[in-house]
């Protein structure tokens, strides 16, 4: 399954070492004004290349197909492309019939019959970059209702971000949220790199100006739609949503966000009740786990099931978390968009309130 969405759908193609990958994006109401610019902006924060990312350089320029004229969307699917311009296949040959322990060889070969070694092909972090570029235009749509999403890394390893300052996030060369502990995170990462070895993290994603409503129960809630999204990102293993696992832990006299006229006392639920929008700040914790990709030697077998030694080499993220929030932040509001467009049908004075 390459697409996602039901109202505001997107599909993305495309491998870490092919020609190039990109996104159709369908559902893009007609008259939205697409800035090109704010694009290519959101790319160049997942892009490949900073000191704490892998070394492989893509510039991540994103061209536009179709569904756009004149600046606006005409309403017709947005097709976007990311050409791939630094592929370094070789990097993969001595490991083409071997299965790297943590990532997807083993399940895709078993799957498909096929072994796309270049770095995964499908399977790859790479095809991420397409679901920013789709975000993008999610954002760009969310915006003119005054819904803000915004993300940053919450965690690294065991360093752990105390504030949660999105400004500060935006400008720190690892999008880390507490400025105070933004250093001490940096040489976690350099440490993991220099000993050949990588790290997990986690990141916040929150979403400001949702209004009430947004989610449909029982099978398409916006919490279960939520999860969804975050857990079919590269190297996801848990999400939480508002106290999260934390809320098993609590009574219902802690946990239940009283009301008051003013609105919600506190914010338990992380903005969602009954799988609906209540109208406050939406927050959910993203869960990577560490980089499968390091240069240790390990033990593995191979497509024949011969047992070896994998040594591998190339070019790799020491903490994936790092870039993931970016795309977690995209596919927050991928959900969010397509969750306004199917409220719009929600009752029959909203549809009435359209056709009158």
């Amino acid at each position: 399954m390459n697409s996602f969405g039901i109202k505001f759908k997107f599909s993305t193609f495309g491998e870490s070492h092919g020609k190039a990958l990109g996104c159709i994006v369908d559902g893009v109401p007609a008259g939205l004004k697409i800035d090109e610019a704010f694009i290519q902006s959101e790319l160049d924060r997942r892009k490949p290349g900073g000191k704490y990312a892998t070394k492989r350089k893509e510039a991540d320029k994103v061209e536009i197909l179709s569904g756009v004229f004149e600046g606006k969307a005409t309403g017709t699917p947005i097709a976007m492309v990311i050409y791939n311009t630094n592929q370094k296949s070789k990097d993969y040959s001595n490991i083409k019939d071997l299965f790297r322990p943590g990532h997807a060889d083993y399940t895709y070969f078993h799957k498909y019959g096929i072994r796309d070694y270049r770095g995964g092909g499908r399977s790859s972090a790479r095809e991420t970059a397409a679901r920013v570029a789709a975000g993008a235009i999610a954002k760009l749509m969310l915006k003119e209702l005054g819904i803000e999403v915004r993300s940053g890394v919450l965690s690294i390893d065991d360093v752990e971000a105390k504030e949660k300052d999105f400004e500060f996030a935006k400008n720190s060369e690892i999008y880390f949220l507490d400025k105070t502990k933004d250093e001490e995170a940096k040489q976690v990462v350099d440490k993991a790199r220099n000993e050949h070895d990588s790290v997990g993290g986690s990141v916040l994603v929150s979403a400001n100006g949702v209004p009430v409503g947004l989610g449909e129960p029982l099978y398409y809630k916006l919490d279960g739609v939520l999860a969804d999204a975050m857990m079919g990102i590269n190297a996801v293993k848990a999400v939480e949503i508002g106290e999260g696992c934390l809320s098993s832990k609590l009574k219902g006299s802690q946990n239940n966000d009283q009301i008051a006229k003013e609105g919600f006392l506190t914010n338990h639920s992380g903005g969602i009740l009954g799988g609906i929008s209540n109208g406050d700040e939406i927050v959910l914790k993203v869960y990577f786990k560490p980089t499968p990709s390091i240069f240790k030697p390990l033990k593995t077998i191979d497509i024949n099931g011969d047992e070896v030694e994998l040594k591998l080499e190339g070019r790799h993220d020491p903490c994936v978390a790092i870039r993931g929030s970016v795309v977690a932040e995209a596919m927050m509001a991928l959900v969010l968009a397509d969750m306004v467009l199917l409220n719009m049908g929600s009752t029959i004075e909203g549809v009435k309130k359209y056709y009158n």
